[in-house]
C-alpha cells in the first residue's frame, strides 16, 4: 500500500509501506474514504513542527471497514467509520475516565499523524491498523456525509468540546474567538447554535471571516483586548501573543481555551489573569469521548460543518494539494 509522508517542508510524496495486518482478535483494518488535514498540520508542512521527517501525515478521516479480528462486535467490514486521532484501549482507567488522550496501555501522546508515542502511521494512507477497534471506531450515524464530517476525528470534535460544556453551564455566554483556520470556524457555528448570546470572530483572512459571519458570528481582521467583553475565549492560532489578547477580553472567571499548537514560547498577562481571576486550559483533546455527541449535534442540522470544507479533490491530489495554502480541504477516494 501506499502511505502519504511528509519528508520536508512544503514537500510530501507517496511511499511505499506493507500492508496492514491484524495483530489480535481486537483490531481492524480500515481504508479512508474522506480525510483531511488538521490545523496542526499546515504548521508541520510550513517547517514549525518540533519531529524531524519522514513520517507518515494525517489523522482526520472517515474510513470504511475492511477487516475486523474475531472479537470485535462495534463494527463490522463495510462500515463508515470515524477514525479518533489517538490511540486508545477503552478499558485503562484513564480512557475509563474519558482521558482517551493518556492511554496507558499504549506509548504516552500515540497517535496517527506523527511518530509520537511510537509509528502508527497516518490516514492520509491506503489502508490503517486500528489496534483497538470496540474501543476507538465510531459508527458514522446514517445521513452524515463523509466529505462533511472527514474532521471528526479531531478539529471538529475539538471544536464541540471547546464550547459545549461551558454553554450548557452558563447559557447564553459570549464567545470570543480568535483563530486562523477551521477550528474557529467549527466554533462559530456550533456556538451560536447552542445559544451563545454574542459570538465574535477575529481572523484576518477575509474568506474566514466571511464563513463565521455566514454563523452568524459578528467579525473583525484584529481587536484590541476587550475588557470584561467574553465569559468564553476560544485562542486557535498557535501565537502567544493572540492567547494574551484572549485572556485579556475575559470577564471575571471567565474560560479560555487554547487549541493552538505554541511550537514558539512567549509571555501570559499573569497578574491580569490573577486580578480577574480566569481560567486557562491549554490542551490537545481526549477525543474519543466527545466523537458520539459532535456527531449528533451535526446529525440534527442545527450546524453546517460542510460549510467549512474548503476545496473536495481527488485521492490522487495529495502529494501536490496538500502543501498549498488551503482552509480544509478533503481528499476523496472511490469507496469501492
Amino acid at each position: 500500500m501506499r502511505e502519504l509522508t511528509y519528508v520536508a517542508r512544503h514537500t510530501v510524496e507517496w511511499r511505499e509501506a506493507p500492508d496492514p495486518e491484524l495483530r489480535s482478535a481486537r483490531e481492524a483494518i480500515v481504508a479512508p474514504v474522506a480525510a483531511t488535514s488538521c490545523d496542526v498540520d499546515s504548521a508541520i508542512l510550513a517547517g514549525h513542527g518540533f519531529l524531524d521527517p519522514p513520517f507518515a501525515l494525517g489523522h482526520e478521516c472517515v474510513a470504511r471497514v475492511v477487516e475486523t479480528g474475531d472479537d470485535v462486535t462495534a463494527v463490522a467490514p463495510g462500515d463508515l467509520v470515524v477514525v479518533p486521532w489517538s490511540i486508545n484501549c477503552g478499558t485503562c482507567d484513564n480512557c475509563r475516565s474519558g482521558l482517551t488522550a493518556h492511554c496507558t496501555a499504549v506509548p504516552h501522546m500515540a497517535m496517527y499523524g506523527a511518530p509520537i508515542g511510537g509509528s502508527w502511521g497516518g490516514l492520509f494512507s491506503d489502508l490503517v491498523r486500528v489496534p483497538f477497534a470496540d474501543a476507538m471506531l465510531v459508527p458514522l450515524p446514517t445521513g452524515l456525509d463523509p466529505v462533511a464530517m472527514a474532521s471528526a476525528s479531531d478539529n471538529w470534535s475539538l471544536s464541540w468540546r471547546l464550547v459545549a460544556p461551558h454553554l450548557k453551564n452558563r447559557p447564553g455566554a459570549r464567545v470570543l474567538v480568535v483563530a486562523r483556520g477551521s477550528i474557529g470556524l467549527y466554533v462559530c457555528d456550533i456556538a451560536r447554535a447552542l445559544g451563545a448570546s454574542d459570538v465574535l470572530y477575529v481572523d484576518p483572512d477575509p474568506e474566514h471571516r466571511r464563513i463565521a459571519e455566514s454563523f452568524g458570528a459578528r467579525t473583525a481582521a484584529a481587536t484590541e483586548p476587550v475588557r470584561h467583553g467574553f465569559d468564553l475565549a476560544v485562542e486557535a492560532t498557535g501565537r502567544v501573543d493572540q492567547l494574551a489578547l484572549a485572556v485579556k477580553s475575559l470577564a471575571p472567571e471567565g474560560f479560555c481555551e487554547s487549541a493552538g499548537n505554541h511550537f514558539r514560547p512567549g509571555e501570559l498577562p499573569l497578574l491580569d489573569m490573577y486580578l480577574t481571576g480566569v481560567t486557562l486550559r491549554v490542551a490537545r483533546d481526549n477525543v474519543r469521548n466527545h466523537i458520539p455527541d459532535a456527531l449528533e449535534l451535526a446529525r440534527s442540522g442545527r450546524v453546517d460543518p460542510a460549510r467549512v470544507v474548503s476545496h473536495v479533490l481527488d485521492w490522487e491530489q495529495l502529494p501536490d494539494a496538500l502543501p498549498e495554502k488551503h482552509l480544509k480541504p478533503v481528499f476523496v477516494r472511490a469507496d469501492d
